[in-house]
């Protein structure tokens, strides 16, 4: 049957599986309908990628110029002596930041658990504060 949602609360995951399933509704297109069936496997039911099958699909005609699109790893391939140049979203050095409401001390950093961001919940003192005052 598969999976209808990721089993993961990760929001960013969660808005690509948003994004995915609006093309998929929207659009026709196959790639949509298998990044979204991607998206919604669990990290261990997700196969890896080969560095060698990537660059061999690569390397088919016409493709030196296009974009990879991967979801999950892509495991390093002792065979391979040289790697040609490929281009691929979410690679070290391109400078992709998430969406942060706001950049300090207090913002998505665990508030309430720890003192240093923010505050830190502390329901024992509230028990003794309760006592003392009945």
């Amino acid at each position: 049957m598969g999976h209808k949602e990721p089993k993961s609360q990760d929001i960013y995951l969660r808005l690509l599986v948003k994004l995915y399933s609006f093309l998929t509704r929207r659009t026709s297109c196959a790639f949509n309908q298998v990044v979204l069936k991607m998206l919604f496997m669990s990290r261990t039911n997700r196969p890896p990628l080969s560095l060698s099958w990537m660059i061999w699909k690569i390397k088919l005609l016409g493709r030196e110029n296009k974009t990879a699109v991967v979801v999950g790893n892509i495991t390093d391939d002792v065979h391979v002596q040289e790697v040609p140049k490929l281009k691929a979203p979410g690679t070290p050095h391109n400078h992709t930041k998430p969406y942060v409401r706001s950049e300090g001390r207090i913002f998505e950093r665990a508030r309430g658990w720890r003192a240093r961001c923010g505050y830190k919940n502390q329901p024992w003192i509230l028990l003794l504060i309760k006592r003392l005052w009945i």
